[in-house]
């Protein structure tokens, strides 16, 4: 330290020692009292004081905490004239009796064993949470209590000691170690025990800086965490599972593709090159890999090679893959017309929508026809002379005459035209590959259940058609507008071909393709309106598909009403979407209950 003093008005440094010898009165043994390590500065809420010691009670208080006490509660300092009161939740042990004996890679990088007593002591108070946060190096924490016996510690910077005292309990949470070295390694290891230093901040958060500079922000109050938790809860929804994807590079070839050998037991496999059903591995049936003939979901968490490494596949080995998947997809068929109707199945998509396809029939009851008819319009101006008029023009009346035109149908009138209906499914790999994470492809199957038992007997007015597309192509016939199932095993035939063709097919996506084929198709047909629903799980992006491109599809001809709704997303794909996209012509439907009211917006839009 330093001093000035003034000399003919120059001031000069002049150099001081300080003293830091323990003088009467202070602790200077361990069997004396210790000095305190931390003192709130603000006293604790009257609430938060009495939840703490278990009484109600509004008094000065001051929060301390040593290391024999995890906190110290000094009620009636520094203002009341009564006596102090001293609430202490003692240690089982000392911290000054451990020794921080910690070794390992990361004691080169704080530069060795630190000799002297560190010079802080990061620990601090959170008044609002009613708690104590200290940062202990591993050696000070009973680790042994924290993790299972089959369980080993994984090596940290430290672990933040968290007392609560409103639940009178103690949490340890681990602080990941540095990634990196700094000209700030060599200061932190001579002034703190740990490899991170710790303050607080007065929103009530912890932050910690390790030797790298990695800043990190902790919450460890329970009513933050609360708060933080409904934010996430609101930003994400909570009827689905949370996937986070993380890219790097396996490093394995591949080698010729196989179906790969069956676990009785299926257990989860993440590669290895040998178990069917597995995830992010090569040559086997499954999901998530690269190199194998076709997709097999045996129901556990997915492992998923980048799409850069799925490029890399060597021809033939894309060629015998495509192969196989295609022997198999046929061999499925096969199956499906020999197999004998299985009504629970069938059961199970149809009733999931029962109450949705009565909906649906009261909305396509109480459609009317469009279509203008050509008539004689009377009472003219001008046009061929109406005989039953002359009377009329001789008295002077101007509108006598009479002309071909069109005429705006009575509401009931029956129908001209049917009204023509393409749904466009979605059957690509991405709906059986991410039917796991949101139930697209199912949710998909079941929109389209709903639209064949729904459009059941309304022929005259409706005339449809189910299309599908993927990566094998963008016009994949599902039902014929003049071949339409008339039973529920016919109806149960379809759904099974939707999925069996997404397990087997190519990866890839015909979106646009499909969607300006079958606009162009609808055009050229006679209807009193023309409708086309595209169902997507939004999973465009992946392959370079720009939203305009979409648009200007959907909007291509006038004739037609160009729809899509998307059925599926990772993330928030399908809201960004849908803000590109022309208003209107975009949903987005999570829900199969939601269906019937957006196709009701559908059908009633040219009314609007």
């Amino acid at each position: 330290m330093t001093k000035a003093t003034a000399d003919s008005d120059v001031y000069q440094l002049h150099s001081i020692s300080e003293d830091i010898s323990v003088g009467p009165g202070h602790a200077n043994s361990s069997d004396d009292v210790p000095l305190p390590d931390m003192v709130s500065c603000e006293q604790l809420p009257n609430e938060n004081l009495s939840i703490a010691i278990g009484q109600n009670i509004a008094f000065p208080n001051r929060i301390l905490t040593d290391s024999g006490s995890f906190a110290q509660i000094i009620v009636g300092f520094p203002d009341a004239v009564s006596p102090i009161e001293v609430y202490s939740f003692t240690r089982p042990v000392n911290l000054t009796s451990i020794k921080n004996n910690d070794s390992g890679p990361h004691t080169f990088l704080r530069g060795g064993f630190r000799t002297n007593s560190p010079r802080r002591q990061n620990c601090a108070s959170l008044l609002s949470a009613n708690q104590v946060i200290r940062a202990l190096p591993p050696s000070k924490v009973p680790l042994k209590d924290v993790y299972p016996r089959d369980v080993t510690p994984p090596m940290t910077a430290g672990y933040l000691e968290v007392v609560d005292l409103n639940f009178k309990k103690v949490k340890y949470v681990p602080i990941p170690r540095s990634k990196s070295v700094s000209p700030y390694t060599s200061w932190l290891s001579k002034v703190s025990e740990t490899d991170v230093v710790m303050a607080v901040l007065d929103s009530g958060a912890v932050v910690t800086v390790d030797m790298g500079g990695e800043v990190r922000l902790w919450e460890t109050g329970y009513e933050s965490l609360q708060r933080s938790l409904t934010e996430w809860k609101n930003m994400i929804g909570t009827e689905r599972p949370v996937q986070i994807t993380v890219e790097k590079e396996s490093g394995q070839d591949v080698t010729a593709p196989k179906h790969g050998k069956i676990d009785p037991n299926n257990a989860p496999h993440v590669g290895g090159n040998q178990w069917a059903g597995g995830t992010g591995g090569r040559d086997t049936a499954g999901l998530g890999g690269k190199g194998g003939p076709y997709r097999l979901d045996s129901g556990h968490t997915v492992y998923q090679v980048s799409q850069a490494e799925k490029d890399s596949i060597p021809e033939e080995v894309r060629r015998a893959a495509r192969e196989m998947a295609e022997k198999a997809f046929k061999d499925r068929l096969k199956e499906i017309d020999m197999s004998e109707y299985d009504a629970a199945t069938y059961e199970r998509f149809s009733n999931a929508v029962q109450r949705q396809v009565q909906s649906l029939r009261v909305i396509l009851e109480s459609l009317q026809a469009k279509g203008k008819e050509r008539q004689w319009l009377k009472n003219q101006a001008t046009g061929e002379l109406d005989d039953a008029k002359i009377i009329d023009g001789l008295t002077g009346e101007k509108t006598i005459y009479k002309r071909r035109g069109e005429l705006e149908p009575e509401l009931g009138s029956p129908y001209q035209k049917a009204k023509r209906l393409r749904v466009l499914a979605d059957v690509s790999g991405s709906m059986y590959r991410f039917n796991g994470v949101d139930s697209r492809l199912e949710r998909s199957m079941e929109a389209v259940c709903m639209v064949m038992e729904a459009l059941e007997g309304f022929e005259p007015k409706f005339k449809y058609d189910i299309v599908g597309h993927s990566g094998d192509g963008h016009n994949i016939e599902l039902v014929k507008a003049d071949k339409i199932p008339k039973n529920n095993k016919e109806r149960l035939k379809v759904l099974k071909i939707m999925h069996a063709h997404s397990q087997f097919c190519m990866s890839g996506d015909y979106t646009l393709e499909a969607t300006d084929s079958s606009i162009k198709d609808l055009a050229q047909e006679e209807a009193d309106e023309h409708f086309l629903v595209v169902l997507s799980d939004a999973n465009l992006e992946r392959y370079g598909i720009r939203p305009e491109r979409l648009a200007n599809v959907l909007t291509s001809d006038p004739q037609v009403n160009a729809f899509v709704i998307f059925i599926g997303s990772l993330g928030d794909q399908a809201q960004r979407l849908q803000k590109t996209l022309p208003a209107g012509r975009t949903f987005v439907v999570m829900d199969t209950k939601q269906i019937p009211q957006t196709l009701q917006q559908i059908f009633t839009s040219t009314v609007l």
